[in-house]
């Protein structure tokens, strides 16, 4: 296994994996209600069944090089996560997202995580745009967009049923030529 730094913090970047699951559910409980404001996750992992659900089928995924998912440790602790959701080689796009916990917020874990991961898909696999998609009502997902260098293209309005209610949804994007000009300054 490998694991790659996030900065001086002793933050790091780690696969995700089923055998986790015990670790993975353990960490969602604790930031169930923060990370379920906006995205559906906490739903979907309720039990340790569901848990190794989840992991299973990213792995499944990182097979079939359709996705892929990292965990966030903090102090030894895993406290969010970063994904490509879709990941289309053939294509050359890819959708980026994240979870976090309240306990681990306001530190850059997520922003300093999603360049690692979207450096990899762009100077490493080739892909040419990355996507990411959030609530207009995610404040926090937003200004990591913006962090990214990405550009906002629109909203899509009332796409997302979610616990009942239609919310809007930002797309925000990076072209490969953008990653490599705002790297390089």
């Amino acid at each position: 296994m490998f694991a790659i730094s996030l900065g001086d913090d002793g933050a790091e970047l780690r696969p995700l994996e089923p055998w986790r699951a015990e670790e993975f559910l353990t960490h969602m409980d604790r930031g169930r209600e923060f990370v379920g404001q906006h995205i559906g996750l906490p739903d979907v992992v309720a039990d340790l069944d569901s848990a190794r659900a989840y992991l299973t089928s990213y792995a499944e995924k990182a097979a079939s090089d359709t996705g892929r998912l990292y965990g966030i440790w903090s102090e030894g602790t895993l406290v969010g996560g970063v994904l490509f959701r879709t990941f289309d080689a053939a294509n050359g796009t890819a959708e980026a997202g994240c979870w976090l916990e309240p306990s681990a917020a306001g530190k850059g874990l997520i922003t300093r995580a999603c360049r690692v991961i979207i450096d990899w898909a762009i100077e490493e696999r080739g892909l040419h745009r990355v996507d990411w998609y959030a609530s207009t009502k995610n404040l926090p997902s937003i200004a990591v967009a913006r962090r990214l260098g990405m550009t906002k293209e629109g909203v899509l309005r009332e796409n997302y049923l979610y616990r009942g209610s239609r919310s809007d949804t930002e797309i925000w994007s990076v072209l490969a030529p953008e990653w490599r000009a705002a790297k390089a300054s």
